[in-house]
């Protein structure tokens, strides 16, 4: 049988795709407009029909914003792939889009009045400044595909944690940005066309311009240079041409997920090489992917219950999309190899480290309990006595400390099993995957007791990871694939959590607070099961510190000194969803613990599997501890919950890291 993709080129995909769209724009339109009249409703509307009123100043604009946009984001992740020849560049994975969104919030809330110069240089400065600090995090290692497509998730998660403190302290002033920020093509006029039809065609023509020196970056540096080609203008005049318009469309409809990934990698599949072809197909393929999915949306958003973003759509169909690709990409390139990065010397007094680790943890649980913030000024309050206000901060603290001993056991499990020092359940998407599955609960499951979120919290932790393990297993676990594997599930998550914010549901505030990691809301029962919890699991895994020391050896190496490689890993697989899945209920699912502590753990030394997992433990506990400490003092009255302070920080620790990479 001959092979399907050889028959179908890109022009007979977007003949495909045109003709769907052409469907289902007459199906949005059944019932209140025939062809005739829908035609004089875009040039001539009668005043007296509602309906061609209503086509002419609503479905029209959106419609052509939906191809404005989508063509707009396929013609910027084309050139962000050719200049860094990386087939996984797009405006969300390069953290250009969230950039540029922040930039708009922040403007916003600080000085409106700018947005009057232009929003679409504010949000080109906001996706100038992400895509440098993506270009600084990823330089010494050359660009490498992997490590751009890592410093592009460090940069969305803290942009994002950025914006969901926004949004927690400024709820009623960003409420309608809720909905446009996860993706609205709604229109009630044409001014969204007006402002990107001429812009989108202005880039188009400098695009154009630039074909030619373009199609020199196939070659490598050195004959490019030998042409006369000037590589660092050309890099930096097309990367600016990208950045200015993902920041003209996400100024005008918000983050639209994956379309610049998608249109651009589909394209390629289906048999375009050269650019120029990719560069007119991608754009065409974008816009009709775009238009497609919003008019879909359309013809059936009467028969689902809560509004749903076209953008977090898009960023949902895109997930399953990247993770289909990521084993049919090469990411390897014309990469220099990485420089050898010595091992951590092994302490000779563990036990030293660990101490002193123990007395820093004391030291955060007194100052949590004792100092803080009143209408009177700082304060000073003796612990454990009736004045002290234990009945509120001892929760919290025990709360706050049990979920960080259970994500940093999470994230030393799973570093020393795949033996990749950057993995951790937020990265790889098993927090994300965790969150999901308890979003749903909390919508389908009303009232559903904590064991039993702890249970479905669980399963998600497990599907999640049977996941990965199936799309990674024929590649042997490499680490680049493995984290990429996590982008997407995070990628899917960002846009579950875009639905749950854009919803208008009243539980969204909820799940807003659960998300950020506040621990406002626990009480003294619940913290002692989550501290009696932790310490529990945490004692559990001292027996399999014999397998955590020879697993990193390699499953033949392990085997051979009597460990059954694969009943431990589902064994200790099973006990990172429980710690995941009770952490994640806690805290929330980004807080960047479970990268942090074993991390910092193994920076001091504690090599061996039992001192890098009491290590870890109480590391874990100090950040937590003081991250909650810190949330509750930083903006007195008002509070940061403790996950959103971790991650700020977790999400600075990532960036040095992959800056060592």
């Amino acid at each position: 049988m001959p092979d399907v993709r050889s028959r179908l080129t890109p022009g007979r995909a977007c003949g495909l795709l045109g003709l769907l769209t052409l469907v289902l724009a007459w199906l949005t339109l059944e019932g209140r407009l025939d062809l005739v009249n829908a035609l004089s409703a875009l040039f001539a509307p009668a005043s007296d029909d509602i309906n061609q009123l209503m086509a002419h100043y609503s479905w029209w604009p959106r419609l052509s914003v939906a191809l404005l946009a989508g063509g707009g984001l396929g013609l910027a992740g084309v050139l962000m792939q050719q200049v860094l020849r990386n087939p996984l560049a797009a405006p969300t994975t390069l953290g250009v889009a969230s950039g540029a969104n922040l930039a708009l919030l922040v403007t916003t809330l600080m000085a409106p009045g700018l947005l009057a110069l232009g929003r679409e240089w504010v949000a080109l400065l906001g996706g100038g400044l992400a895509m440098a600090l993506v270009f600084l995090l990823a330089w010494r290692r050359g660009l490498a595909p992997i490590v751009v497509v890592l410093a592009g998730l460090v940069v969305n998660l803290y942009f994002g944690a950025l914006g969901t403190l926004l949004l927690l302290f400024n709820q009623e002033a960003l409420k309608g940005l809720m909905i446009w920020g996860a993706g609205s093509l709604a229109q009630n006029n044409w001014d969204g066309v007006m402002f990107l039809g001429p812009r989108l065609a202005l880039s188009a023509g400098l695009a154009l311009l630039l074909l030619k020196p373009l199609a020199v970056l196939e070659l490598d540096d050195a004959n490019a240079r030998s042409l006369g080609v000037s590589l660092k203008h050309l890099r930096l005049a097309s990367l600016a041409l990208a950045v200015f318009v993902t920041a003209c469309v996400v100024s005008v409809v918000g983050v639209i997920g994956f379309i610049g990934l998608a249109a651009p990698a589909i394209v390629r599949l289906l048999g375009a090489r050269r650019l120029g072809p990719r560069l007119l197909w991608s754009a065409l393929f974008g816009a009709l992917l775009l238009a497609a999915t919003d008019l879909l949306l359309q013809r059936f958003s009467n028969a689902l219950p809560t509004l749903i973003p076209t953008g977090a759509t898009t960023a949902a169909l895109g997930a399953p999309l990247l993770l289909w690709l990521i084993p049919r990409l090469k990411l390897g390139g014309n990469q220099p190899p990485a420089a050898h990065v010595n091992p951590t010397p092994r302490r000779s007094t563990p036990g030293r480290w660990a101490a002193c680790l123990a007395v820093g943890l004391l030291v955060a649980t007194v100052i949590a309990l004792g100092v803080g913030q009143g209408v009177d000024g700082w304060h000073w309050r003796v612990p454990f006595t009736r004045d002290s206000m234990i009945e509120w901060r001892l929760p919290r603290m025990l709360a706050a400390g049990g979920a960080g001993i259970m994500l940093a056991l999470a994230g030393t499990l799973i570093q020393r099993m795949t033996g990749n020092p950057m993995a951790s359940p937020e990265v790889l998407g098993i927090s994300g995957g965790t969150a999901i599955a308890l979003i749903g609960a909390l919508f389908l499951l009303p009232g559903a007791s904590q064991m039993t979120l702890i249970g479905i919290g669980t399963l998600g932790a497990l599907v999640t990871m049977g996941i990965l393990i199936a799309l990674n297993q024929r590649s042997g676990f490499l680490p680049e694939r493995l984290l990429l594997s996590g982008v997407a599930i995070t990628s899917l998550f960002d846009a579950v959590r875009s639905f749950v914010l854009a919803g208008g549901d009243p539980r969204g505030q909820q799940i807003i607070a659960w998300l950020s990691g506040s621990t406002y809301y626990v009480d003294l029962p619940a913290a002692l099961i989550v501290a009696s919890l932790a310490i529990l699991l945490a004692w559990g895994t001292r027996p399999f510190s014999r397998w955590l020391d020879l697993l990193p050896l390699g499953d033949p190496t392990a085997s051979a000194l009597g460990v059954n490689v694969l009943r431990s890993r589902l064994l200790l697989l099973g006990l990172v969803a429980l710690l995941t899945a009770s952490a994640t209920l806690v805290v929330g699912p980004l807080s960047f613990v479970g990268l942090l502590a074993p991390h910092m753990a193994r920076l001091m030394g504690l090599t061996r599997a039992r001192d890098h997992l009491l290590g870890a433990v109480l590391m874990g506990a100090l950040l937590m501890v003081t991250a909650d400490w810190l949330g509750r003092q930083m903006l007195f009255p008002a509070e940061v919950p403790a996950g959103l302070v971790a991650s700020l920080l977790g999400g600075a620790y990532f960036m040095w890291g992959l800056r060592r990479l």
